[in-house]
């Protein structure tokens, strides 16, 4: 803070206790003054206090990392809705690939002032991606809340659902059903949600006396494409049941086992995970894990309002119980005659 006044003050040409009056609002500063702070600050890269940002403080940008997968759009949708409630508006980027990078948007956030940044997933789910914009966002203190599983030590609060309570139920639901050779297709190997679903795994196989095979183990990438060639490896060891971490995942291997010439529930069970728009239409109707994504965005928003108004919040995760939605994608496992 010092540092900041006597950068501020040199560049202005004004004493530190003049830069003081103006970043706590304080009288006896002309307006020409004032302004010329404000001015410097800008230009020198400091954050205005929120008070001192005008308009510009009612934005907040929400980064998504695409919107090709539904849950995504959705969770916009309600993160949107709750910050509309709080008179706040959203500020939608997407750091789909070939577009901006989320460090491109950070700075873009940055630079005009936003109250605060929501992110829906991106790069601090990964463990081999970069971070640094996390960490510029909590050197700057501005209100930050990241929605899914993070590597650790970012430092900002976090709101998730409880991936590996999710695969325990899947896992569950298909053991009931007398399935033996269950496979599970994961994200990527440093995803920290897919590293957490395949911890819950290892937990549910343990509990029913079974070693994990990892010929029944594939990562993906999140796609329908990925997911495909991913379940034609699976096919190849003989699933009978297959969890999948997202719901395009399992769209993909849904098409996968149809082009091995199997039906799906009949021949192989699948389950995916968030329950997106439209999985009940599909065919089958999917059976998949639900992310209770209303209550997660309005804790989301909450959290974020609280740090606007300048009140300390927790960093630990708040960590929400996901649901089982059984549909037409999942029967009992068929016994060879």
């Amino acid at each position: 803070m010092t540092r900041r006044l006597a950068v501020v003050a040199e560049k202005v040409g004004v004493s530190e206790a003049t830069v003081s009056r103006v970043l706590n609002g304080k009288p006896g500063v002309s307006e020409a003054t004032r302004e010329a702070v404000l001015t410097a600050l800008d230009v020198l890269g400091y954050e205005r206090p929120t008070r001192l940002r005008g308009e510009r403080a009612r934005l907040v940008g929400l980064v998504v990392p695409e919107l090709q997968n539904p849950i995504f759009p959705a969770l916009a949708e309600v993160i949107g809705g709750a910050l509309a409630q709080q008179g706040l508006t959203a500020v939608l980027c997407t750091s789909s690939t070939g577009l901006a990078s989320e460090a491109a948007y950070v700075d873009l956030l940055l630079q005009q002032q936003v109250s605060g940044v929501i992110f829906a997933g991106g790069q601090y789910t990964e463990a081999d991606a970069q971070h640094d914009h996390y960490r510029l966002l909590l050197q700057r203190k501005l209100p930050t809340v990241l929605v899914n599983a993070a590597v650790e030590g970012l430092g900002h609060p976090q709101v998730a659902c409880d991936d590996g309570a999710a695969v325990e139920q899947a896992f569950g639901h298909l053991t009931a059903l007398g399935h033996e050779r269950i496979g599970l297709l994961l994200g990527p190997p440093d995803h920290v949600p897919s590293q957490r679903k395949l911890a819950g795994f290892a937990a549910a196989s343990a509990r029913v006396g079974r070693a994990v095979d990892p010929e029944l183990i594939d990562n993906a990438m999140f796609s329908l494409e990925s997911g495909q060639a991913s379940m034609m490896r699976l096919l190849e060891h003989g699933v009978t049941g297959v969890i999948c971490a997202s719901d395009p995942l399992a769209l993909g291997a849904i098409r996968a086992a149809r082009r091995r010439g199997l039906h799906v529930p009949r021949d192989v069970s699948i389950i995916g995970y968030d329950d997106s728009m439209l999985m009940t239409c599909v065919d089958p109707a999917l059976t998949t894990i639900r992310q209770p994504i209303e209550a997660m965005g309005k804790a989301a928003v909450d959290l974020l309002v609280h740090q606007v108004e300048g009140s300390k919040v927790r960093t630990a995760e708040l960590l929400y119980e996901p649901e089982l939605v059984v549909r037409s994608s999942t029967a009992p496992v068929t016994v060879p005659t």
